[in-house]
């Protein structure tokens, strides 16, 4: 971890003592804690999930339960952490692809977008979550709800990044 002046020169502060503050907030926070002699340290942003072994969607199997693996969920999610970011969904576009309302969405800006790919994007100044599709020059973004429209760009896209993973809480 770096040390208060190197805090301060990465965050563009004056003094060590802006620093001080700025770190003793991110403790506060619980993003951050200290050692027994002082220094900065990092928490661990996710736990390892124990892999017990498989399931059977279709028909049932007898299954014994066996440590197989741990899994780090954040490591198994996401290839590109610093281009990677959450957005929690809202409406009802995507719900034929199993998008629902309040579902959070990982979206990662190191993609190039294909044909099919789940983005998310800014179009004519409004943010939206549709399917890619690009015929030649002409780039529609399709919903997966019928009783939306595709959307054809009028002046302005922008392509945010690709969804990645879906995450839903059930309870």
């Amino acid at each position: 971890m770096p040390s208060y002046s190197e805090v301060a020169s990465l965050c563009g502060f004056r003094s060590k003592n802006a620093s001080f503050k700025f770190v003793e907030k991110l403790i506060k926070l619980g993003l951050l804690s200290k050692d027994e002699k002082g220094r900065i340290l990092p928490l661990k942003i996710s736990n390892y999930v124990r892999v017990l072994g498989a399931v059977e969607a279709g028909f049932p199997s007898p299954a014994e339960e066996e440590l197989l693996d741990t899994l780090s969920l954040d490591r198994w999610l996401i290839t590109n952490p610093a281009s990677t970011f959450m957005l929690k969904v809202t409406g009802d576009s995507m719900i034929e692809a199993g998008i629902l309302p309040g579902d959070m969405v990982l979206v990662d800006r190191a993609f190039t977008p294909k044909n099919g790919d789940i983005v998310i994007a800014q179009v004519d100044g409004q943010w939206t979550m549709k399917y890619f599709s690009k015929r030649g020059k002409e780039i529609l973004l399709i919903p997966a709800n019928q009783k939306y429209k595709p959307i054809k760009p009028k002046s302005e896209l922008n392509i945010a990044g690709v969804v990645i993973s879906v995450i839903r809480k059930l309870r």
